[in-house]
């Protein structure tokens, strides 16, 4: 039986302009109940971001939902995510694409996703505790990038692991944009403001 919860959480999302068919599969596919502590379970379907630990939290349903959809995914589709997090955005992905990499910088974190996306038999992921804002350049290029944190300016470090005809989106300066590498060079698209909390450089050594 399907959650009541995930139910109006989905007819919100498609209220709010999400129209992505994969996309709403995937998030009725993957409960955002398994992916936040159990004492705040009675929020999980809540339009609000929650704490995960390491002093982070979990993006709101629709931040992921309008991120996702943006990246406009097909499922031989080679992903970048910047930012694992609870590994909630992650397994998404995971439902739409072919693999998905996951970049995190905390190594606490690291492990809790991985332990979730393994409970829930999600293999095609693999998490790289390392620092977001280099990408993975030994794995580049990639089809999609997507970033769960903004940037103050263009990421020229993740730009250039894009495949031809490849996607980047992240939010830069509180605006959500897409650069897509076509064939006449990068293309630059400003779509509308979001808020996403700033990229931090370097792994944590402690947590």
């Amino acid at each position: 039986m399907i959650d009541p919860g995930l139910i109006d959480l989905i007819m919100r999302l498609r209220g709010s302009g999400i129209s992505d068919n994969n996309l709403l599969g995937a998030m009725e596919t993957i409960s955002r109940k398994h992916f936040v502590p159990s004492d705040l379970w009675d929020l999980a379907y809540n339009e609000q971001s929650l704490p995960i630990g390491c002093g982070q939290d979990i993006s709101s349903p629709l931040t992921i939902a309008l991120l996702t959809q943006s990246l406009d995914l097909i499922s031989d589709h080679k992903v970048l995510e910047i930012g694992s997090g609870s590994g909630y955005h992650t397994a998404i992905l995971s439902q739409m694409a072919n693999h998905v990499y996951s970049i995190e910088r905390y190594n606490t974190l690291v492990k809790g996703a991985e332990e979730k996306l393994d409970f829930l038999g999600i293999q095609n992921y693999t998490i790289i505790y390392s620092d977001g804002a280099h990408g993975l350049a030994k794995e580049a290029p990639f089809d999609r990038i997507i970033s769960t944190c903004a940037f103050s300016n263009t990421p020229e470090n993740l730009i250039v692991q894009l495949a031809p005809e490849g996607r980047l989106v992240a939010v830069i300066n509180n605006i959500l944009t897409i650069f897509t590498q076509s064939s006449t060079g990068l293309e630059t698209k400003v779509l509308f403001p979001l808020r996403l909390p700033l990229i931090e450089v370097g792994k944590s050594k402690f947590l």
